[in-house]
């Protein structure tokens, strides 16, 4: 499994509010939520090579 690290993320409440509420329905954390759409967003991007889904669910 790769490193974990944390950082500070500072965002707009009404993002926030809407993440939440978009995790809680995947039954994801929130935590899981941000990393499960920058996952995805990189795969589209082709800037990661990773297929492991995040959170425990695939799209």
């Amino acid at each position: 499994m790769a490193e974990r690290r944390s950082f500070l993320l500072r965002i707009d409440g009404e993002v926030l509010d809407a993440l939440k509420k978009w995790a809680d329905d995947d039954l994801r954390s929130l935590n899981a939520q941000i990393e499960f759409l920058l996952r995805k967003a990189l795969r589209e991007q082709r800037r990661l090579k990773d297929d492991k889904p995040a959170g425990g669910k695939s799209s």
